[in-house]
């Protein structure tokens, strides 16, 4: 057979032939460990992708009746699964985030070079096209990220400017599951603030409240807090009930929160302190047969925090979409829908979500939102009353035609009374367990916490 692949690229095919996903891996591992929000969405997306172009490709050569001959084999062999592969993670990449997508280009170039000659210039671009079209496929169930602040995350309230963080006392929670060293780099940037460390073991909540009392003493000062969504959380009522503004410094595993606030690192926080930039935004409340809970992000009920930890669990490995649904293929097989009764109606359902403002995207699995302040709770249900409701709600989930189900429904409310919730068993308010009432209430309390926010 005549060798036609391209000069220069003899060691590019050696490499990828044996390894045809490590450089694609690689180079998802490097955008991840990046830091960069952007680039982390692109290697979630290219990995994802990567993996249903090579199925594809894969499916598409076991449906081939038959092994063509050497003589045949040019020009008629399959879809080439290497160049699939490289397409569909470069294309991913460069939807997410066009300057590292667009550096692996010519890589992706070179395979699909390297290519033509162990297979025919045909399969080779019908690979490229499988991998372009999964990718761009992806953006029907995995909507694109819009980078951008929140609505809310305008400077419209007055908040102290703190330059070198004096007058701030901030709480950093070491046991909130972050990969940074948060104290050393929060010292570098602020060093002026005082800095009160809550080491493992330690009650948060008795560190937090010495620290807003100690910040009230002061005149014109402001409590800070470094952890993920659950300390957070707690700083933020505090913060809202004592009336001092809240410098939300991302620290935790995740940070959804901050993310949305347009944080999403310790400098942009530190920066926005400096400058002093804030704005007031809303808190999801939650009354049982005690005193009203608050949530930052999300209330759920059912099996939605046991979809979130599936897709968790599988997220680093298969990228976002892949991992939402096999974590929600597992959750749906092992659980049950659960009756309770919404605003006086019986639902039978497997989930109720509530989020504190609307989220994007509108399907399946909201991510981020543009306004914290809108008044208004996202509520999404899976109604487990319909025949094959089971079915039916992974068949829209797979082919894109959730938001026009009927066993998945999404709307907006002030304000929604959900009884008979004993046999759900618990909720989950921002990530953190919390014991069923018989009757729960959830509404809103408009601007109630003020947060530093970046300068426009």
């Amino acid at each position: 057979m005549r060798d036609l692949r391209v000069p220069g690229t003899r060691h590019v095919a050696q490499i990828v032939s044996t390894h045809p996903w490590l450089p694609w891996l690689t180079g998802a591992a490097a955008m991840a460990a990046s830091g960069n929000p952007r680039a982390r969405r692109a290697a979630l997306r290219g990995t994802g992708s990567l993996a249903l172009a090579s199925a594809a490709a894969a499916i598409t050569a076991r449906s081939m009746s038959g092994r063509p001959s050497s003589e045949q084999y040019l020009t008629k062999a399959p879809p080439c699964g290497h160049s699939a592969a490289a397409a569909a993670f470069v294309t991913a990449a460069v939807l997410e985030s066009p300057w590292p997508g667009a550096a692996l280009t010519p890589l992706a170039a070179a395979i699909a070079a390297a290519r033509i000659g162990p297979r025919s210039p045909a399969a080779v671009i019908e690979g490229v096209a499988v991998g372009i079209g999964m990718a761009v496929a992806t953006c029907r169930w995995w909507p694109l990220h819009v980078d951008q602040p929140a609505d809310a995350a305008r400077p419209n309230v007055p908040v102290p400017a703190l330059p070198a963080g004096r007058g701030l006392i901030a709480v950093v929670n070491n046991g909130a599951g972050g990969d940074t060293p948060a104290e050393a780099e929060l010292r570098t940037l602020l060093p002026q603030a005082e800095i009160r460390v809550c080491d493992s073991g330690v009650d948060l909540h008795l560190v937090l409240g010495q620290a807003a009392k100690d910040v009230l003493a002061q005149e014109g000062g402001a409590l800070g807090v470094v952890g993920g969504d659950g300390t957070v959380n707690a700083a933020a009522v505090l913060a809202a009930e004592s009336g001092l503004p809240l410098a939300v410094f991302p620290g935790g595993t995740l940070n959804h929160f901050a993310t949305d606030l347009g944080l999403p690192t310790l400098k942009s926080t530190a920066d926005a302190v400096e400058a002093g930039c804030g704005g007031a935004v809303d808190l999801g409340r939650v009354t049982g047969d005690g005193p009203g809970m608050y949530f930052l992000n999300t209330f759920s009920i059912g099996v939605y925090a046991e979809l979130v930890r599936a897709r968790e669990a599988r997220e680093a490995r298969l990228g976002k979409w892949p991992a939402l649904c096999t974590g929600l293929l597992r959750v749906l097989a092992d659980g049950a829908p659960n009756e309770v009764n919404i605003d006086g109606q019986r639902r039978r359902l497997w989930l109720l979500f509530a989020g504190n403002s609307r989220y994007e995207p509108a399907g399946f699995a909201p991510s981020y939102r543009r306004s914290l302040d809108d008044g208004l709770l996202d509520i999404r249900i899976v109604d487990g009353r319909h025949p094959f409701a089971r079915t039916r709600l992974i068949t829209a989930f797979l082919t894109g035609t959730l938001a026009r189900s009927r066993v998945y429904q999404a709307t907006t409310a002030t304000r929604l009374r959900i009884d008979a919730v004993g046999p759900m068993g618990d909720y989950t308010r921002d990530g953190e367990v919390s014991p069923s009432a018989g009757t729960l209430i959830l509404d809103k309390s408009p601007r109630a916490l003020t947060v530093y926010l970046p300068a426009p």
